[in-house]
């Protein structure tokens, strides 16, 4: 069971209570502008992989690992430095002579502890990861990666530039409004999903164009509780539609989820014939209104309103497309079939491609 605690003192106490004495410490190159960065004292560090980080990039942090006799991981930055962590957990004890992504996984039993220094995928409480291997995106998926310990320290968020706070915080807000109408809710999902929504929609502002301490707390419980809900549930279509915008136009992840979602959910209120939650037509307009409530809306059509008032607001631009309709064709192909499975409507492709088009300028 993952322990969530608060303030970076707690890590102290969790190497003393463990009796871990050489921890292999992962980061980022964000780690050294980072206001707690002295609260740390690694006998081995690895920092070297990329923002996209590559099955390669995994492989030479495990060699460290072991060489090193490492007891430990504590990673300390956003969801990318938290996958990388995972994933040297998870393959640390595999045989490195054979691809680690084609063995069975097992839990190695290294203790990971997981500081986000971001507010947005809530990866410290997820049991996926995300890597590359031949250009080709790896989605590693096993329980025993969720980090043991969850520290969730809001003072790393200071040093955060704004378009990066803004990008996390609409990841934090989709995942949780997705994992909400995913046919695999359920009632704890939803508590997960309704306490981030509506900590979000009060405290954005706050969060977004000052810093505040209070609203930056709030905001960090929030990315994690939409990481919780995330994953009980996985993901829907507006996160199989961003991909291909993320390696296309350049677009960081949450920006590309965030132009998707109100495209996906308006096209869903006008299909909801097309409903294929088990639950019914009745049970998902319920979801829409209670999602639109806890963003302290009245209708579901409000809420959608919102929610592209606030890309405009924090200038979250669509992508321009200079060769449209092959534009438009490549990211219709590319969307994750398994993925869209989560989503509660049907999605066509001459829907999808619908949806790309109004995507697009």
């Amino acid at each position: 069971m993952q322990q969530i605690l608060k303030g970076i003192d707690s890590l102290d106490a969790i190497l003393q209570r463990t009796g871990i004495s050489r921890y292999m410490l992962v980061c980022d190159s964000a780690f050294p502008y980072l206001p707690i960065k002295g609260r740390f004292a690694p006998k081995v560090t690895f920092d070297h992989f990329t923002s996209n980080p590559l099955y390669e990039d995994v492989c030479r942090g495990v060699e460290i690992f072991n060489s090193n006799n490492c007891d430990a991981i504590v990673a300390v930055g956003g969801g990318s430095t938290i996958d990388v962590a995972k994933c040297i957990k998870l393959y640390c004890r595999m045989d490195s002579k054979c691809n680690y992504l084609e063995q069975e996984c097992f839990d190695s039993r290294i203790p990971l502890v997981a500081i986000p220094t971001t507010a947005g995928t809530g990866s410290e409480s997820t049991r996926y990861a995300v890597i590359y291997y031949k250009g080709t995106k790896q989605s590693v998926t096993h329980s025993s990666i969720i980090p043991d310990y969850a520290i969730l320290e809001h003072e790393c968020l200071r040093s955060l530039p704004p378009y990066q706070k803004k990008c996390t915080l609409l990841d934090a807000l989709s995942q949780a409004i997705e994992s909400w109408w995913s046919i695999n809710s359920n009632d704890k999902s939803i508590d997960y999903s309704k306490q981030s929504i509506e900590l979000i929609v009060k405290y954005l502002k706050r969060y977004l164009f000052k810093y505040d301490e209070e609203a930056a707390d709030a905001i960090m419980t929030a990315a994690n509780l939409s990481g919780q809900a995330i994953n009980i549930t996985q993901t829907t279509a507006p996160h199989a539609m961003s991909y291909k915008l993320t390696s296309m136009y350049g677009l960081p992840h949450g920006h590309a989820v965030a132009i998707c979602l109100p495209e996906v959910w308006k096209y869903m209120t006008e299909h909801m014939n097309e409903c294929v939650d088990e639950r019914g037509q009745s049970y998902l307009e319920k979801v829409f209104d209670n999602i639109a409530q806890a963003m302290s809306c009245h209708t579901v059509e409000e809420a959608i309103l919102l929610y592209k008032d606030l890309l405009e607001e924090m200038s979250m631009k669509r992508p321009i497309s200079e060769t449209r309709e092959a534009d438009i064709s490549c990211l219709t192909v590319s969307v994750n079939p398994v993925r869209l499975k989560n989503n509660p409507v049907r999605l066509t492709e001459a829907s999808i491609r619908n949806m790309y088009n109004n995507i697009l300028l």
